[in-house]
This record gives structure tokens, sequence and C-alpha cells, in this order.
């Protein structure tokens, strides 16, 4: 293991793990940490995995950071079990500070053990290029330059006063709904890129499962239209149709969410989103066009694109989302 101070290096902006807690603005990622130390806890739940690891300050007090990663599926799919690390086990880390509290919180980029092992927070990718022979499958967003685009102009978009004021009064500490377990909803949801997702086709009925917090999505394909009096929900209510080798999904109905279109940005009554899913010429990709509206707090429109990779070698693992787990990220104590 390398010889390391508590030190600080200015490297650039790095990538960061996709987190169901923090944005990257809740970290400084233009900054490494990178420090020795023991291991006192090693929490193997889920949204986040905790390492809780002991150190010394500058005046050579014990400090503990408390440092999250991914969730287990990711972690998994990178070669992590519960079983990768024990108390009082010595560990190199890097990380990124969270940004403008007095926590000693991080989030962790590598993790290097004493025999060398170096282990990340990131996801393994599928295997090259697998052919499907329909939307059937497991899927993995590609991650790629127009998910991150899209993603960035949903963190951003153009909104009406009311949807100005409510993302101007939100609290990401005290309102984000994740500290519940409450799971993000389409487009959000679907842009996610670590994790699988998977299509079951049907003739009436076409299921789709997130990996994110086990989230299931029904699209009833029977030729109804979407019904006027009907319980809303966090998902929603999807109805679709085929056009040629495209598949449509249109769902409205969406029960009121703090964060249904995005950070600090609201959703209600009037959300209404279109999915279309087209099959990639050679079989390896879904090329997925979004268009999302929302009258009440979106003073535009927005559409986007975004890719997922066949990765039929992959399974998806259960969320079993710990609420004990999921607010301890937001406790500011």
């Amino acid at each position: 293991m390398r010889s390391v101070v508590f030190s600080i290096s200015l490297l650039g902006i790095l990538a960061l793990p996709a987190s169901g807690h923090h944005s990257e603005a809740a970290f400084d990622t233009d900054t490494v940490v990178a420090f020795e130390g023991t291991v006192v806890e090693y929490g193997w739940r889920n949204p986040h995995v905790y390492i809780v690891v002991e150190t010394n300050d500058s005046t050579g007090e014990p400090i503990q950071w408390q440092i999250e990663t991914s969730s287990t599926p990711i972690l998994m799919r990178g070669g992590w079990t519960q079983d990768s690390l024990h108390d009082d086990e010595k560990v190199a880390v890097r990380v990124h500070l969270e940004r403008d509290t007095n926590r000693n919180y991080a989030i962790l980029l590598t993790l290097e053990k004493n025999d060398g092992t170096v282990m990340s927070a990131a996801s393994a990718d599928p295997r090259g290029i697998v052919s499907a022979s329909s939307l059937s499958g497991v899927w993995k967003g590609s991650g790629g330059q127009t998910e991150a685009e899209f993603r960035l102009r949903l963190a951003n978009p153009a909104l009406t006063e009311k949807g100005a004021a409510a993302k101007e009064s939100y609290d990401f500490y005290a309102d984000n709904p994740v500290a519940r377990c409450i799971a993000h909803t389409s487009p959000w949801l679907i842009t996610t890129g670590l994790y699988l997702n998977e299509i079951e086709l049907g003739d009436d009925v076409i299921v789709m499962r997130s990996e994110f917090f086990d989230v299931e999505r029904t699209v009833f394909m029977d030729g109804r239209r979407h019904p006027d009096n009907v319980e809303r929900t966090s998902q929603g209510y999807s109805i679709g149709w085929w056009e040629d080798d495209t598949l449509v999904v249109d769902t409205r109905q969406f029960a009121d969410h703090p964060t249904g279109n995005g950070p600090g940005v609201p959703s209600g009554a009037q959300k209404h989103v279109i999915e279309r899913y087209t099959l990639s010429g050679d079989g390896g990709r879904i090329i997925l066009d979004i268009f999302l509206e929302d009258s009440e707090y979106l003073a535009e429109s927005l559409a986007g694109r975004v890719e997922w990779l066949y990765a039929p070698e992959l399974q998806l693992y259960g969320y079993n989302c710990d609420p004990e787990i999921s607010s301890r990220g937001f406790s500011l104590d």
C-alpha cells in the first residue's frame, strides 16, 4: 500500500458514480482527498454501501470519515461482496469531499487494500456487442454523451413561476424523497445509466423493471386509452402501442413528486411522458427517445435521447432500499 498522508490534490473534474442520494454538485469534484485509515464499519445495505474509516487529523487526533459508495448491485458487478472489507482492516482511499457541510462525509473514488487490490465504486459494462432480436431482455444505460446532455437539461429546465419557486425553496437534505426510499420517476429513472433495466414483452401487457429502487412499470398494450378517473401513482399510468418496430409508451396520471421533473423540481397532475423504444440495426442497443411536458412546473417541454446496451450476461439484483441507510446521507447531525 502507498504511504499516504492526508493530502489534497487538484486533479480536474472526475466522473462520479451515479448516486441515488447526491448529485455531483453535492461534492467538490475538482479536488481529490487521499488518506490511509482503518475500517471501523462496512455496511452492505442500499441505497448506498457505507464505509467508515478512522484516520488522524493534522494534529494527530483520531477522526472518522463516513464514505458513501454505490449501491450493492453496482458494486457486485464491479467485483465487491459483503465480505470485501472487515473491521480493523487497513485501507487507502481516494474520495471527493461533500461541499458546504461540516460533516466528515465523502464519496468514494477508489479504495486500496493492504494486498494492493484496488477497488472502485464503478460498475461493470456489458461485454461487447451482442445482438438482440427484440426489445425483450436485460439492458444497461450506455452512459454516453447524449445521455449526459439530456440529464443536464433535465437538471436545469426552463421553469414556470411555480416551478422556480418550488426549486428555490427545495432543501436537498430536508426534502429529498430518496431519504424515505421513494423512487425516481420517468424520465429521470430511465436515464440512470449504471442500473439495469429489463423488458418483458407480452401481447396485452409489457412489463418494464428497473433495478434502481426495484421499480416495476406496467404498460397496457390492449388498445385502451388513458382513464379519466384513476388513482395517480409515482410511476404513472402507461399505455403503449407499436409504430412499425418502435414501441411507444405514453404515461400520464403521475402522483405529485417533489423531484419528479429533476433535482428540486416537482411534478404533478399535468406531467406527461412519451418514450419511444427502437432496436438498433445491429441489435446491440435500444435507441430511446424521450419527451416530457408538465405545464404546471416546466415552462417548456423537454426532449432527448439515450441508449441502452443489450446485456444478457448481466442480471438484475434486488435493491431493497433500507430507510435507515437511505436517510443517513441526509442527516447533518
